[in-house]
């Protein structure tokens, strides 16, 4: 439970400690219980963390037996035992339990190809001061996040956009890329964040940076969909089962509380049931229902709990969230139009008052093709079989349509072909509307930038069968740009830690080779995954129809939240940025107000008018650390340090 940030000189300017400092400052929630440095003429190291386990010699920075390969990290190497075994018997000598140490060993025997040696969670960085050399790296899947902006002359990087805030050199200015994606996909993308000139590291990759050589940027993994059409479907069943018990077993790992997120949903179960298989004593299991009883699963919740003996905890959320809205805001780093951040951040803070690490069950969805709108892709490539011209001059039809009319959508959809009528199907704002939404000048600074064309490449490089490139594009893109960016945010805005035993990626790798007539079978999504779940989970768990992680926000927009979304969208302060057109927020309004929902577009619009007032407005941002980011923090270190006491192993990250 860290985070990580720092800054290499290319050029003249120089870097310093202080800076750094002022960097891991603004994101001590990360970490409030400690912060290390390593200081140097070219680089300075900065870290915070938790320090509850391994207080004498788990202080990071950590360096090898010279000191002269420093490293910073955030994460889990979940393998670390072995590794460290292997490294000792080849002469590396070790002064910490860590598995942060394991890094810097790894790479003195390894170089840069250490990466391809962990198994975890990671984004680290390691400096060689022989060789003047930085190594920025980030795990496969992207659970664990990285920023970083190379201007003046200077390398910076940070586990949170709003770390290299802290420097004057990064210009608050927007990323009209980045905020043409938000519309579209309700999140910025995969290289790019919400200011200009701060980029995403992407997931795989790791960079190479010194002043002599410049940057260079390669991707060390990815995922193969290739199925594997000569084993049987008893294999894979079997295959899945071994593999998820290792993935939750190396998981457990830990010397402080653990429990694990239950929605009641299929992947969230099978990671309650495996650790309960595997666990001593009862699981911790945190859940979050709403009063609406359509957005309300706390009894498939509580139904997982009781067959399995978990300590079961859960929290029911009213339409009274403005208190947290603001936080919540801050913590995600970004506009994020996800609305499932508020039961997120709710969860997670309901986890924290009893333990420090949670199991999840992101990564399902992706891996197994558990969403619904796989079968609507299925369903809608039967309209290729309608004459492209015909489709063509529906789709001119639709073009001459008013907004809001019925039918206007459906018809310019029919008009697109393949990856495109996919991407239409799932964004916020479809492009068309986007003149609608933006004012003149914003919308001309957004016409520069289609948020389509990284996607529709994602999309063409899957390779063979159609769901298999849906899958593809998920688990680049939605996967570490949505669903992981809003585990790790909310997680850590209270200060605990994340795992996702499903992304473990010999279980990624491995469920690639799963022929895709075995992942999604008539309309049963998950196919494979459920059958090998059963016996384990009951049927009505595994067999139930599929609810999504939602918010009652239209409703509660409708009612008593209506009067907060009005005065924050169409204040003044924010219809003078002169982004957006007070007509089409106030449409959105009124048709969410009619009974369309309407609230996806609503929150993200409310996110973003929130990020730019904490973000951009107040000038005294440097201050700026929600009383909520030390608000039970004290209490719960000195719980899990009487928790050590107890003599559980150590595993210090």
């Amino acid at each position: 439970m860290c985070g990580i940030a720092g800054l290499l000189r290319l050029g003249e300017k120089p870097v310093s400690k202080d800076e750094v400092q002022s960097m891991c400052d603004a994101m001590v929630h990360r970490g409030p219980n400690d912060a290390g440095y390593y200081a140097a003429s070219e680089v300075v190291l900065g870290m915070r963390r938790l320090s509850i386990i391994d207080l004498e010699t788990g202080h990071q920075p950590v360096h090898n037996e010279d000191q002269s390969v420093w490293v910073v990290f955030n994460g889990e190497i979940y393998n670390f035992k072995h590794l460290r075994a292997d490294l000792e018997l080849q002469g590396h000598r070790f002064y910490t339990d860590t598995d942060t140490e394991v890094i810097v060993h790894l790479y003195e025997q390894y170089g840069e190809a250490c990466v391809e040696k962990m198994r975890g969670m990671f984004a680290f960085a390691v400096w060689d001061a022989n060789r003047k050399k930085l190594l920025l790296a980030r795990d496969r899947l992207g659970i664990k996040p990285l920023f970083y902006s190379v201007t003046g002359g200077r390398l910076a990087f940070g586990s949170e956009l709003k770390v290299l805030l802290q420097l004057p050199e990064i210009s608050r200015q927007l990323s009209w890329a980045a905020v043409s994606h938000l519309f579209s996909a309700m999140c910025t993308p995969a290289t790019q964040s919400i200011v200009e000139g701060v980029q995403k590291f992407k997931p795989g990759h790791l960079l190479i940076a010194s002043a002599e050589g410049g940057i260079q940027i390669r991707e060390y993994w990815d995922v193969d969909f290739a199925p594997d059409y000569g084993k049987s479907e008893q294999f894979f069943i079997e295959r899945l089962r071994g593999l998820l018990e290792e993935s939750v077993r190396l998981r457990l790992i830990a010397d402080v509380p653990l429990g694990a997120f239950l929605s009641g949903g299929v992947d969230s179960s099978s990671v309650v049931a495996t650790m309960a298989k595997i666990s001593a004593g009862p699981v911790k299991t945190f859940s979050i229902g709403f009063t609406d009883p359509d957005y309300n699963e706390l009894d498939y919740a509580r139904q997982v709990a009781e067959k399995f003996g978990t300590e079961h905890h859960e929290l029911v959320i009213e339409p009274n969230v403005l208190d947290v809205i603001d936080d919540i805001a801050w913590y995600l780093d970004e506009p994020f139009g996800d609305s499932s951040a508020i039961p997120t951040y709710m969860v997670s803070k309901l986890a924290s008052d009893s333990v420090t690490v949670v199991l999840s069950g992101d990564g399902g969805d992706e891996l197994f093709a558990g969403y619904d709108r796989y079968l609507v892709e299925r369903r809608e490539r039967k309209y290729e079989t309608i004459p492209a011209p015909l489709r063509k001059a529906a789709g001119l039809v639709g073009q001459a349509m008013k907004q809001g009319m019925k039918g206007r959508n459906f018809l310019r959809h029919l008009a697109l072909d393949g990856p495109a009528r996919y991407l239409d199907a799932n964004m916020l704002i479809r492009e068309f509307d986007k003149a609608s939404l933006f004012a003149p000048d914003a919308f001309r600074e957004i016409q520069h930038h289609d948020p389509r064309a990284a996607s529709l490449a994602l999309l063409q490089k899957g390779k063979g069968h159609w769901l298999s490139s849906l899958q593809y594009s998920d688990i680049k893109s939605y996967l570490p740009n949505d669903i992981l960016t809003k585990v790790d945010r909310m997680s850590m805005a209270h200060s605990i830690e994340a795992r996702v035993p499903l992304l473990d990626h010999k279980l990624v790798e491995f469920a690639a080779t799963i022929p895709p007539e075995l992942k999604m079978k008539g309309n049963t999504t998950k196919y494979i995954f459920k059958r090998a779940m059963e016996g384990l989970l009951p049927n009505e768990i595994l067999y139930r129809p599929k609810r999504g992680f939602a918010v009652p926000l239209s409703r509660w927009f409708r009612g008593r939240l209506g009067p907060f979304v009005r005065d924050l969208l169409l204040s003044r302060t924010s219809i003078e940025r002169g982004i957006f057109r007070k007509s089409y927020i106030e449409r959105l309004i009124e048709m969410n107000d009619q009974g369309r929902a309407m609230d996806l577009q609503l929150w993200t619009l409310i996110t973003f008018e929130l990020w730019c007032r904490r973000f951009i407005d107040e000038s005294a941002f440097r201050r700026a650390v929600p009383a909520s980011a030390r608000g039970n923090i004290r209490p719960r270190v000195e719980r899990e340090r009487a928790h050590e006491a107890g003599g559980t192993p150590v595993n210090c990250s």
